[in-house]
This record gives C-alpha cells, sequence and structure tokens, in this order.
C-alpha cells in the first residue's frame, strides 16, 4: 500500500484495511490539530490508487471494511468518489463497509441525493469532527464551520441513513470557556442526534497555534478536575437515546463507554466517583494522542 506522510484513522477502524485517497486535509487550518503541518493537501493519482486496490485484492481478503485517509475525502467530487466506491464494490466484493472522515464543508457541500448515492454503494460511516458547538470556541480554532453549519451537515448524513459518528474536544475553551463549551457542545449534539459520539481531550501538539498560546499565557488548559466537570456537564445536558456515547480514548482522564439514555446515571455516578477520589485517573504518561 502506498502510504504518503502521517495517515490518520479511527480507533474503530484497527481492523479495517486503510486506504490513502487524498494527502493532507482540505481544511488544515485547525488551530489544535498537528497532524498535517506543512502537508499540501493532495488528491493521489488514480494510478496509485488502483495499485492499493490491487494489493488489498491479494492481501486482505480476511479485513471486511476499509477506511479511506486522509483528512476529509469526503470533500473529493461526486465523479471521483462514487467511482471510486464502484471499484471498491467491483474488486473488493468482501468489504462491506466502508468509511471515511467528513467535515462540515464536505457534508453540505454534498446534496442529500448524493450521500444516498454513495450510501447505495456501501459508504455506511462518515466520522465528523466536531470539536465544539459554542460559536466563540469554533471561531477561535479557526475550524471553518459555525455550530448551525455543522448541525445542518450532521443532520443530512443521518438522512442519508450514513451512521455518524462525531467527535467533541474536552477543554477546547481553556478554563473560563469550559461549562459553555460543554452546554452548547450537549446542545449542538442533541440537534444533530449522532449514532455515536466520542469525547476526546485537548493534548496541545508542539509548533501548533494552540500550543504557542498556551506557552504564551493566551490559553489556560483545564486540570483534571476541569476536564471532568466538562465531561459531567456535557453529558447531564445530552437528551439522546440508543446513542453509544465514549470518552475512552488514550487522550482522557477517565475511560468511559456507555449508550445512551440507557447508562447515562451510571456514567455521571463514574464520573463523581473520580472526582471524589475513589477511582483511578489515567496517568499523564500514559495519555497521548
Amino acid at each position: 500500500m502506498d502510504y504518503q506522510g502521517t495517515v490518520i484513522r479511527p480507533p474503530s477502524e484497527a481492523e479495517s484495511i486503510i486506504m490513502q485517497v487524498t494527502v493532507g486535509c482540505a481544511h488544515n487550518r485547525c488551530t489544535f490539530c498537528g497532524a498535517y503541518q506543512g502537508v499540501r493537501f493532495r488528491l493521489k493519482d488514480e494510478a496509485t490508487v488502483d495499485g492499493d486496490l490491487r494489493y488489498a485484492a491479494r492481501h486482505f481478503r480476511h479485513l471486511n471494511r476499509i477506511f479511506l485517509a486522509d483528512g476529509d475525502v469526503l470533500i473529493l467530487d461526486q465523479h471521483r468518489l462514487a467511482p471510486l466506491l464502484v471499484k471498491i464494490r467491483e474488486r473488493l466484493p468482501w468489504v462491506r463497509r466502508i468509511r471515511l472522515y467528513g467535515s462540515g464543508r464536505s457534508l453540505r457541500a454534498k446534496t442529500l441525493a448524493e450521500l444516498e448515492a454513495l450510501k447505495a454503494l456501501g459508504l455506511d460511516r462518515i466520522y465528523l469532527g466536531l470539536e465544539s458547538g459554542d460559536d466563540a470556541v469554533l471561531s477561535a480554532v479557526a475550524k471553518g464551520s459555525t455550530a448551525a453549519q455543522m448541525i445542518a451537515a450532521g443532520r443530512r448524513a443521518r438522512q442519508a441513513g450514513i451512521f455518524l459518528s462525531v467527535t467533541v474536544l474536552l477543554g477546547l475553551a481553556g478554563v473560563r470557556g469550559s461549562q459553555g463549551h460543554a452546554l452548547a457542545t450537549a446542545e449542538a449534539l442533541n440537534q444533530m442526534a449522532p449514532n455515536q459520539i466520542a469525547a476526546l481531550t485537548v493534548m496541545p501538539v508542539p509548533g501548533t497555534p494552540l500550543y504557542h498560546d498556551l506557552r504564551a499565557g493566551r490559553f489556560s488548559l483545564p486540570d483534571w478536575k476541569g476536564i471532568l466537570r466538562e465531561l459531567k456537564t456535557m453529558l447531564q445536558h445530552l437528551t439522546l437515546d440508543k446513542t453509544q456515547f465514549q470518552a475512552n480514548h488514550a487522550s482522557n482522564f477517565l475511560p468511559l463507554d456507555c449508550r445512551l439514555a440507557r447508562d447515562k446515571e451510571a456514567a455521571l455516578a463514574r464520573i463523581d466517583q473520580a472526582l471524589a477520589g475513589r477511582l483511578p485517573l489515567m496517568p499523564d504518561y500514559l495519555r497521548s494522542l
């Protein structure tokens, strides 16, 4: 397989074929993200992608899922993305599920009919980074979309019948904006109604604007208690049902994996136990992105 630069995938795609279709991220301006520093976004040529499909056909017959990397493959025009999904179905007929990252911008650029067509061709899951439902936070981190735009994008994916996994970032608003960020993010998630929510904790990456702000004293990251209080507020105000809520990424202080609304009270009790010192936290040396 041809891999160029840093290839990022969601943790849940560990058992998938990872095929890099684009290099980098079309937006690549978020102040907290260091994944593609200095990388110019580009589409890989069709010959290279075809070579990867041939390789996958020879070596990955035991894997029935494929994740299309890098940062926002959904940004591809429909006339290029749809034929790619057709090729995957033709050349890897045992693959039943195709997943990729999507942004608010790329989801809004697709019509409902286009998303439904991609769904019919095997696209079953889109990973969307909401990060925050607070417009002030989204602007500060240069996300490139408002909360209303992100909600509309997520709803379009759900309307097309595509499984929607949404990522939010604890600590992104700093100390002062922590609770407002938690409340606004819960409200955005309630309106979006994703199938899955993944809460990660911000870990400023050297070289990023957020890291420079932290070093210069312009940004203050909440401590572990502040992060857990933020997580608690967000979870308290979620009114979703049959949504998987996970805070089990390696960046988090307290692993959570629950089904809303069934397990909500148990998850809140677990947070309270951790705040009271009755549950161990993930030590800093084990936390990572």
